[in-house]
């Protein structure tokens, strides 16, 4: 049986064998610093560093990074990458200035300042879309396709997707074991392609919590489409952002913030 790109066969102790999905240590390095280890499905990874470095502000454009390289370790993955001089100076005035001796152990953050940073401000997107893909009606429509756009998930029911949608159809899909990973990897795959975030909307196959809107947020999203509720600080931070959340509510999908005014 051919197998997805992620998934591997393991022994069962009856002698049968089960199709799971990989889960690997990945180091995402920058400018020979280690910024994070995520355990991640060990694929589309150019497009996991390239994503990463722009929905967590390390660069502002793609071609601020300059080159990249994936390097196997014995236990792991290392993702190594090189920024322009801009981006780099701002990368280690950044890491100096959370260098300092205590942490608040927040998700592996080192100031609660640095949980709830700035977002920039969406404006409206003068982008030609097919159809408003904020229209609560096709919601769900983006939802059901990006369900049937899940070959990893498919083979081991174990991993989370997100897709961008245009309206009519889904333009781009990324599936990783992480919620993270995979808005990481889709951000990356849009801007290598030179596709526009704001021209479409993000759909997730997880829950909206706040850190999935910095995320959007930071690559320009116009909005973002989830099967289940966000948190009350994800609505907050989405609105004061100017970022659309439609989302599951008590009788089916809602609109969760109002941004027409922005």
């Amino acid at each position: 049986m051919s197998l997805p790109a992620g998934a591997v066969t393991v022994p069962l102790p009856s002698g049968a064998r089960a199709v799971l999905a990989e889960e690997v240590p990945v180091a995402l390095v920058f400018e020979g610093v280690t910024q994070a280890v995520m355990m991640a499905s060990p694929m589309d990874l150019e497009d996991f560093l390239l994503g990463f470095a722009l929905t967590e502000g390390m660069i502002t454009q793609p071609g601020q990074l300059l080159r990249s390289e994936r390097v196997q370790q014995d236990r792991g993955i290392e993702l190594r990458g090189w920024l322009d001089p801009v981006a780099s100076k701002r990368f280690s005035e950044r890491r100096r200035a959370m260098a300092g001796p205590v942490g608040c152990g927040l998700c592996g953050l080192e100031s609660l300042a640095a949980a709830l940073r700035p977002l920039p401000k969406m404006l409206r997107s003068e982008a030609a879309v097919p159809r408003d893909p904020l229209a609560l009606e096709g919601a769900e429509q983006a939802l059901q396709s990006l369900r049937r756009a899940q070959p990893l998930q498919d083979a081991v029911r174990a991993v989370h997707a997100a897709g961008f949608w245009t309206g009519t159809r889904l333009a781009l899909v990324r599936e990783d074991v992480g919620r993270h990973n995979a808005l990481d990897k889709l951000a990356g795959a849009l801007a290598t392609r030179g596709l526009d975030p704001a021209a479409g909307v993000l759909v997730l196959t997880s829950r909206l919590s706040v850190d999935l809107v910095q995320k959007a947020a930071m690559i320009g999203a116009r909005g973002l489409i989830a099967p289940s509720a966000p948190t009350a600080l994800a609505v907050a931070e989405a609105q004061a952002a100017g970022l659309s959340l439609i989302a599951r509510g008590p009788a089916g999908l809602v609109h969760f913030t109002d941004t027409e005014a922005r």
